[in-house]
């Protein structure tokens, strides 16, 4: 196959400070805008583990679409390190059964291909990224999902009002108890991302910033892939359906979710008949929409192949 050379990630590329916690390991460089990346899901995670004995987590393939994305920006499209990233949307579909823990140590082969490159100045200032995930030669997920990039001086520009309020404030907000984590289909407290609200269907999103997975490094808010996991978890609490193992996940970011202000998560159940449950859940952030999501489950469906 035609192409450069295999290049190794490394947890700068991925902005993931611990190399467990980084899954894409190399990539090639097929064309200007298309790549071959390879994988590996480990069969266990302190953080996305196995939600039972018999699949991985399949939030894994959300934050493997989130690290090839970013990799790719620095390393293919020539973004500085200190660049700022926001993730727009994200929709995945995936075959739960094919997210074996047997196959952990099989490598997983991701076709990428770049669209809707933006360039501002040299630089890029946003693309999308949309993916196909092949493991022992079968296709387990699709993904896409659309970055933008902002420098340090333009998000200084967008941002100074908070930072300052932030650096204010000098210490962590400590977050709200959690919900028992069996409702919400984790086994430890720590991993929880909701706190209990007064209304059924709807709860207070726990933020805890010593997270050593959901907040790596210093953030000035809420990173997407916590109000991802927000959102799995709600869906998980308002079917009572565990493991809630989706086959479709959407998402759509329309504003930052700050620290230091309680963001409420609501899920609405919508049954689409007896193979099919479909949850809509949102977040509201002191009266304004902050993100939405969409997850499909398929309890109890035999193994299948992604159309």
């Amino acid at each position: 196959m035609p192409g450069t050379p295999a290049r190794r990630v490394t947890p700068e590329l991925a902005h993931r400070p611990h190399e467990s916690d980084v899954f894409p390991a190399h990539w090639r460089r097929l064309s200007d805008t298309r790549f071959l990346v390879t994988a590996y899901w480990p069969p266990v995670h302190r953080f996305f583990s196995p939600p039972d004995d018999r699949h991985q987590d399949p939030m894994v393939v959300g934050e493997t679409l989130r690290q090839t994305s970013m990799v790719l920006a620095h390393a293919e499209f020539g973004v500085p390190e200190d660049t700022h990233f926001v993730m727009w949307d994200m929709s995945v579909s995936l075959a739960p059964d094919a997210l074996r823990p047997a196959d952990a140590a099989q490598p997983v082969a991701i076709e990428v291909v770049c669209s809707e490159v933006r360039r501002r100045g040299r630089g890029l200032s946003s693309m999308r990224t949309t993916m196909e995930f092949r493991r022992a030669g079968r296709l387990v997920a699709r993904g896409t999902g659309s970055t933008g990039c902002t420098s340090p001086l333009a998000y200084r520009r967008l941002r100074g009002a908070r930072l300052d309020a932030l650096a204010a404030l000098g210490v962590p907000v400590p977050p709200p108890p959690a919900v028992p984590p069996e409702l919400v289909g984790r086994s430890r407290p720590e991993d929880v991302v909701l706190a209990p609200a007064d209304r059924p269907g709807v709860w207070r999103l726990r933020v805890d910033t010593g997270h050593p997975v959901l907040f790596p490094r210093p953030n000035d808010h809420v990173p997407g892939m916590v109000l991802f996991e927000a959102a799995r978890q709600a869906a998980t609490a308002a079917t009572g359906r565990r493991p809630f193992l989706p086959s479709g996940m959407t998402v759509a970011f329309h504003r930052y979710a700050e620290l230091d202000s309680p963001c409420w998560i609501a899920a609405e159940v919508l049954d689409k008949g007896p193979d099919e449950v479909e949850v809509r859940v949102s977040g509201q952030q002191d009266g304004e929409a902050v993100f939405s999501a969409t997850l499909s489950c398929e309890p109890d469906a035999p193994v299948r192949s992604l159309p």
